[in-house]
């Protein structure tokens, strides 16, 4: 039973990345070992800021508000037990415009699992954002920031993007405001931002962050828009890298 619903999941998220033109890009290694995307090698102040969710759901309207308030559209990456104990929240995240990647269904160290194991991870976190939201997930943000091979080429072959981050917050740290302001701060055009949704200061933070932004002249897109689709090569810190030789689509 268990076996006939993966693959029934499987042919469902096949079909719509087929019908989404998606899956068509190709791996790219650096020194022999495949790269996720840790940032996007652009010149024209582009800059995407992200969201795990795994635990907890209190300040994630919060979080969108301010957002909002600021014009800004951020990326949130859920946990599978996070969309089942949220699923109103997950459909209000779709609505009000935000992008939405799958952070894995159970939030294991997924380079420790098998191949098999990642897919069923991946297909099953991936199905449920679908059948709330009804748009195809696109984007993959591994645990813990861990990953091999397999996993990236797994996530490939269900034609997601493999998505770290280059600025981290460290907001689940408990910093303050001030100091994970501080800490973001330091981003350039092509960064990828990481926070959380319900670290203890990220709602105080947010608009020292986007003032800061503003001042840098440095503009917020999702990390969909921020990346290449096709056409790219990413080097071995993770900087992808868009191949001008190629049809590169945006």
């Amino acid at each position: 039973m268990v076996k006939q619903t993966v693959v029934a999941v499987a042919v469902t998220l096949v079909c719509v990345m087929l019908v989404c033109g998606m899956g068509g890009y190709a791996q790219v290694y650096a020194n022999g070992r495949s790269v996720p995307i840790y940032s996007v090698d652009r010149q024209d102040n582009l800059v995407s800021i992200s969201f795990d969710a795994a635990w907890g759901a209190d300040k994630t309207r919060q979080i969108m508000d301010v957002c909002d308030s600021y014009g800004v559209k951020a990326t949130f990456f859920l946990v599978g037990f996070w969309v089942d104990k949220y699923p109103q929240m997950v459909a209000e995240i779709a609505s009000r415009g935000f992008e939405i990647g799958t952070h894995s269904a159970t939030h294991p160290q997924m380079s420790k699992l098998t191949e098999q194991q990642c897919r069923e991870e991946l297909l099953t976190s991936s199905k449920k954002i679908f059948e709330i939201t009804g748009a195809p997930v696109q984007l993959f943000r591994p645990p813990f920031g861990d990953y091999n091979n397999t996993l990236l080429s797994v996530a490939k072959g269900l034609g997601l993007y493999t998505v770290q981050w280059s600025v981290d917050s460290l907001d689940w740290k408990g910093l303050s405001a001030v100091e994970i302001a501080q800490r973001v701060q330091q981003a350039q055009s092509g960064d990828i931002i990481l926070c959380h949704n319900n670290s203890d200061h990220i709602v105080e933070a947010l608009p020292l962050i986007f003032e800061a932004m503003r001042f840098k002249n440095l503009q917020f897109v999702p990390i969909g828009q921020l990346i290449y689709r096709n056409g790219y090569t990413i080097d071995s810190s993770g900087r992808q890298r868009q191949d001008k030789s190629a049809n590169t689509l945006l």
